[in-house]
């Protein structure tokens, strides 16, 4: 999913997330989230990741064997104080 807002915006959703974890590895049973902008693809420049679409507000999800009501709940909430703040 993308994140208005940037970088910022992006790791502030990251942070209100309760059911996802944050990982770097995408393969679990459990559901998780990253960032490649700051965590797998942080050493390589802005401009080469932009290219593949790898952008500041990219957000990864690996959808693991939560219930998807309690999924859904967790990003509603996270991009609600996103908004918020916006």
């Amino acid at each position: 999913i993308f994140i208005k807002g940037g970088l910022k915006a992006a790791g502030k959703f990251l942070s209100e997330l309760k059911v996802f974890g944050l990982a770097v590895s995408l393969g679990a049973v459990e559901s998780l989230a990253c960032s490649p902008a700051i965590m797998t693809h942080a050493g390589v420049p802005v401009e080469a990741r932009e290219k593949i679409g790898l952008t500041d507000s990219l957000i990864r999800l690996s959808i693991g064997i939560e219930d998807a009501n309690d999924l859904i709940a967790d990003l509603d909430q996270a991009l609600a104080k996103v908004q918020a703040e916006m």
